[in-house]
């Protein structure tokens, strides 16, 4: 009896071009002998795309316990969003970028096809990506749990208003302050919000933790890199002018009451992305952000 195999296919399906390779990607998988999933929302664009989908499963318990990988078509925000719906299960997630930067991703569009067949070959490695576990307490009773792959932020709910916060490492007070929130990365969201709010681009092989705050009045308001087994925690103090809000990768949300705290600490869990090529995460960057590099001599002898 041949081995069965079942591939998860993400796609940013409110774009046409999205569309169009996901169905590609369907019908090489397919031609190939691998069983493609889909989640049901995109099983229904799909279909009313004109795709063919003959012998295509929808996305269920059933189905997830199967999966040996899932290819993600689209940008960062997809890739979150298919991250976010296998965290239970350890499955690698390929990412083929459809978007913008899509620092995520591991290939861009041109490249779809050879992707297929080396995903069809196992011709890929695997690398964990360390994540945040997240959880908001009040008087000491946890009232929400989460994670993020990229980042939790603490925010102000209303633009006219201020959040006064305690940033906490360990337990001990570090500093408190007036301002817009605070950004609490992961490695790999240092090239995410981290990176916008002027934290430090962090090497997916560092383990660390930063804390950059947004718009602080303070004279003391630097980004902060700590160990990875460090827990931080956000206290929203009772005199802040408004609410917060908590966010996770974008995606999931909390409103933040005054005197919540927010905790954030490294997750048991990673995530996993599948990798085709062992190119450094230097070229990487330069790359993603069109660096500049004029000049350079070559590596040194």
């Amino acid at each position: 009896m041949s081995e069965s195999r079942s591939i998860l296919v993400v796609s940013h399906t409110g774009r046409a071009d999205s569309i169009e390779a996901a169905a590609n990607v369907i019908s090489q998988l397919r031609e190939s002998g691998i069983h493609p999933v889909l989640i049901d929302d995109e099983r229904i664009e799909l279909a009313r795309s004109g795709a063919d989908l003959t012998g295509v499963s929808t996305f269920d318990e059933a189905t997830a316990s199967e999966l040996e990988l899932v290819m993600v078509l689209g940008g960062d925000g997809t890739i979150l969003r298919a991250a976010e719906l296998v965290r239970d299960r350890a499955v690698p997630l390929l990412g083929v970028n459809l978007g913008h930067v899509g620092f995520l991703a591991e290939l861009e569009r041109d490249d779809l096809g050879s992707a297929v067949q080396r995903v069809v070959d196992r011709d890929y490695a695997v690398e964990e990506r360390m994540t945040l576990t997240v959880t908001v307490t009040v008087g000491g009773e946890v009232v929400y749990s989460t994670w993020a792959l990229n980042e939790a932020t603490v925010e102000k709910a209303s633009r006219e208003r201020m959040l006064e916060l305690v940033v906490q490492v360990d337990q001990r007070p570090l500093v408190s302050f007036g301002a817009d929130g605070v950004v609490i990365s992961t490695p790999t969201g240092s090239t995410a919000y981290n990176f916008s709010a002027g934290g430090p681009v962090i090497w997916p092989t560092v383990e660390a933790i930063t804390l950059v705050p947004l718009s602080a009045h303070a004279l003391f308001a630097k980004p902060i890199v700590v160990a990875p087994d460090c827990t931080l925690a956000i206290d929203v103090l009772g005199r802040s002018d408004g609410i917060g809000v908590l966010w996770c990768d974008g995606r999931r949300t909390y409103d933040l009451e005054p005197g919540s705290r927010v905790n954030a600490e490294r997750s048991a869990e990673p995530v996993l992305l599948a990798r085709l090529h062992d190119s450094p995460f230097t070229d990487r960057l330069v790359r993603k952000f069109h660096l500049p590099v004029s000049g350079w001599r070559g590596p040194a002898a």
